[in-house]
């Protein structure tokens, strides 16, 4: 059976000169920090907006575990 061509994922050579989007919503960042003399820190972030969506739920997920986990044990003592 034969797979149709909107079904197929979408990649991109390693080698290539130019970066292509592989969404075409995609999201680039990128920060270059200069700690001192020899430090540097270089990074960058590729995401979508529905990443973006699904980070600011898990975060607010993670705070009000948090916030569940301390008001428990403040009750304990």
């Amino acid at each position: 059976m034969d797979i149709p061509a909107m079904n197929k994922p979408i990649t991109q050579a390693a080698d290539q000169a130019v970066s292509l989007p592989a969404h075409p919503e995609e999201i680039k960042a990128r920060l270059k920090l200069r700690l001192d003399k020899r430090g540097r820190l270089n990074a960058t972030l590729r995401t979508t907006p529905v990443g973006l969506v699904t980070l600011g739920i898990m975060t607010a997920a993670i705070f009000l575990s948090i916030a569940a986990l301390v008001r428990a044990a403040r009750r304990r003592h």
